[in-house]
């Protein structure tokens, strides 16, 4: 139903519709991105595989074994993908992808594309004000700035090495509490029942 109101009055009807869908369509998004959810559904959702199939080749003790140190968790496939869904649930996967970019960088074999890849990381992580800026200090962002002019495999080990500090100290103590993991470890336990 059109009616006239002081913002639509002189505005093509259908343009007001249309601006009326993508207002409820943008209130929906943003309702979704505000309700956190924390479930082993959302860790299922972005599997690298089919989720059964994943699921079934996933075992208890490998489950477990990420409760060992932070680095069992990062080295094993479904094990980041649990600690993604797990980060995207507090906002802070930027952590995370930057030290998997990092780690792709460092099989960068080509000096041509060194550069490239460098400034992109720097940009969309490091810089000041980046899309998905990493919460290192001022020093360290000065020190990856220079690495960067002149870029090297391990320009961003600074960098990286802090935020993975940051992710073992402080997310994956709430990652190894949180319903994600303990609900993939009990599915994984009841498949051996």
């Amino acid at each position: 139903r059109w009616s006239l109101s002081d913002h639509t009055i002189g505005k093509d009807p259908q343009a007001v519709r249309t601006g009326q869908r993508q207002n409820r369509g943008m209130r929906t998004r943003l309702g979704c991105l505000s309700h956190k959810s924390d479930s082993y559904n959302d860790f299922t959702a972005i599997l690298p595989d089919k989720p059964n199939r994943a699921l079934k080749r996933l075992s208890t003790e490998e489950t477990t074994r990420w409760a060992d140190s932070f680095d069992s968790l990062l080295s094993h496939k479904y094990g980041v993908a649990a600690f993604r869904a797990f980060l995207k649930t507090e906002f802070s996967e930027e952590n995370l992808e930057f030290w998997l970019a990092c780690e792709e960088f460092k099989k960068t074999r080509s000096t041509t594309k060194l550069a490239s890849k460098a400034h992109r990381i720097f940009e969309e992580f490091i810089d000041v004000q980046a899309p998905r800026e990493v919460n290192i200090d001022f020093q360290t962002r000065e020190v990856t700035r220079n690495n960067v002019q002149e870029p090297s495999l391990s320009c961003f080990d600074q960098a990286q090495g802090k935020v993975h500090s940051l992710m073992e100290k402080d997310s994956y103590p709430r990652f190894l509490r949180s319903k994600i993991y303990t609900d993939l470890l009990t599915q994984t336990q009841r498949r051996l029942s």
